[in-house]
């Protein structure tokens, strides 16, 4: 049934001005008026992300919707995104933004912080030293993966103090497709990022609305609208090559003999994208 609503709300000629309201910016807890400064996407980043939405029954009726910005090109094209299917889509949703700062080397994502406040969303901009933290605290596990554990962390708390049920992530197809090397190079899985599942804790659900979509989409997008996209400058991530790297120039180097290698590579990693979404929908 989504996927008829979302594909319909493409064509439909659904009301496209601002709320009326303020919308609460909670960055320094205070009011911003929302402005229509917000960039309707390409025709293929709203088909493939509402096909997405309606395949995996990501969005329903009454949803908040906490979305992870990193303020890289990706999180900050689905935030437009999801802002356009607000407008337009049948089900109604609210929507939100995070940003965890890690306040590690120069990476610093609080240009996030006026932007948002123009837009009219509501924000919270979260600062965690997650590299004292890991100097301290990780162990064995690469920074990497400490990161995202702390940060999952405060993203999860973050919706649960502010009535968020629905978190979602901007991870895009090239990313799943190398997880899903990664898991069997180097895990012996056959693994990758799931699209709709629930937490844990049972109490909220995730989503990736963009698993349909190329990484250049999301490039494109937001170089020819000049988002004000944050440089990846992590230290630790990017004082080596990752393994993720590594697959990413692996990918390349064989889609330039195979056009169709992420097609192929979508229907192999399908059932794998979709475990735990039985119980996500059931989800209440």
């Amino acid at each position: 049934m989504l996927l008829n609503l979302f594909s319909f709300a493409l064509l439909a000629p659904w009301r496209e001005n601002m709320p009326d309201e303020p919308a609460y910016c909670a960055i320094f807890w205070h009011y911003c008026q929302p402005m229509d400064k917000f960039i309707k996407p390409s025709k293929s980043l709203s088909t493939l992300t509402g096909r997405a939405i309606g395949d995996f029954s990501m969005i329903r009726e009454g949803d908040r919707i906490l979305l992870g910005l990193s303020g890289g090109k990706d999180s900050l094209s689905l935030l437009h995104i999801l802002h356009y299917f607000q407008q337009r889509a049948p089900v109604k949703f609210e929507l939100g933004a995070v940003t965890v700062d890690p306040m590690a080397g120069d990476f610093d994502p609080s240009p996030m912080i006026p932007y948002l406040a123009e837009l009219g969303v509501e924000y919270h901009y979260m600062r965690e030293p997650i590299m004292d933290m890991a100097r301290e605290h990780m162990g064995k596990n690469s920074y990497c993966a400490f990161c995202s554990r702390i940060k999952r962390g405060v993203i999860y708390n973050t919706a649960r103090n502010n009535g968020f049920n629905v978190i979602a992530l901007a991870q895009h197809l090239d990313d799943l497709a190398e997880s899903f090397l990664m898991s069997a190079f180097h895990g012996g899985k056959l693994k990758t990022m799931k699209a709709h599942y629930v937490n844990d804790d049972g109490d909220l659900r995730i989503i990736r609305p963009l698993v349909y979509v190329r990484e250049r989409l999301t490039r494109d997008f937001a170089q020819n609208n000049d988002l004000p996209v944050i440089a990846d400058s992590c230290p630790a991530c990017f004082s080596m090559p990752t393994q993720r790297q590594h697959m990413k120039e692996l990918l390349a180097a064989e889609e330039a003999q195979n056009k169709l290698l992420f097609k192929s590579l979508l229907t192999t990693i399908r059932p794998l994208m979709s475990e735990g979404l039985e119980k996500a929908v059931n989800n209440e």
